[in-house]
């Protein structure tokens, strides 16, 4: 991982976002700073103060809630040791966070090579400074964002958005979060994976309906 956090190599945002598509762009970006890197004191603080609305229990809402009580329950200490237990351990971590192993059972397999293709195609490239396979979950929803935002170039349309998102995210990515949510050494982490769950859930749904 890059020491920003930052995947891909992006140009200056569409100013002009709509607000519902810039929040989406923002869950995006939130979920792959926090699976790029572990959070440090300044991230945690910025989560423990994030306030939902009265009354809301629909499950984003409630999982924005839960994020912020497990930032204020978690010193950047413990974030980073159990970053490290889950993604990368003494020869692996207890989760694999990649599309390719979802997807097939091995890393850098045909998925990855898919990938990589479309990026071409889009005008993404991979941060100098990373040299983690493209097909990582943090890169994947740092595209996502991007797409949405133009920061690769020109905004995607909805349609342009849904197919990456099908091609590249749909079905393992739901898996993924499902599985960081139950990992066993999971406690801060828990909560990304449920904001995770809930949020991809909520896309689905949305790319189902614009389809």
């Amino acid at each position: 991982m890059s020491s920003t956090g930052d995947q891909t190599t992006p140009a200056a945002p569409d100013a002009a976002l709509p607000d519902e598509e810039r929040l989406r762009a923002q869950v995006y970006a939130l979920l792959a700073r926090l699976l790029a890197q572990p959070p440090g004191a300044e991230v945690l603080g910025i989560l423990a103060a994030v306030q939902g609305e009265a009354g809301d229990d629909a499950p984003l809402g409630a999982a924005f809630a839960a994020l912020a009580d497990a930032a204020r329950a978690t010193d950047a200490d413990d974030a980073a040791e159990e970053y490290t237990t889950l993604f990368i351990g003494v020869g692996g971590g207890e989760l694999s966070p990649y599309g390719s192993y979802y997807k097939t059972g091995f890393l850098n397999e045909k998925p990855l090579a898919e990938l990589r293709a479309d990026m071409a195609r889009l005008g993404i490239a991979r941060a100098d400074d990373v040299h983690e396979p493209e097909d990582h979950i943090a890169a994947l929803c740092e595209m996502m964002a991007g797409l949405i935002t133009g920061a690769f170039g020109e905004t995607a349309t909805i349609h342009g958005q849904r197919a990456f998102y099908e091609r590249h995210v749909a079905g393992w990515a739901e898996r993924f979060f499902t599985d960081l949510e139950a990992a066993r050494s999971a406690r801060f982490y828990r909560a990304v994976g449920a904001l995770g769950r809930a949020f991809f859930a909520v896309e689905g749904q949305a790319f189902e309906l614009a389809a």
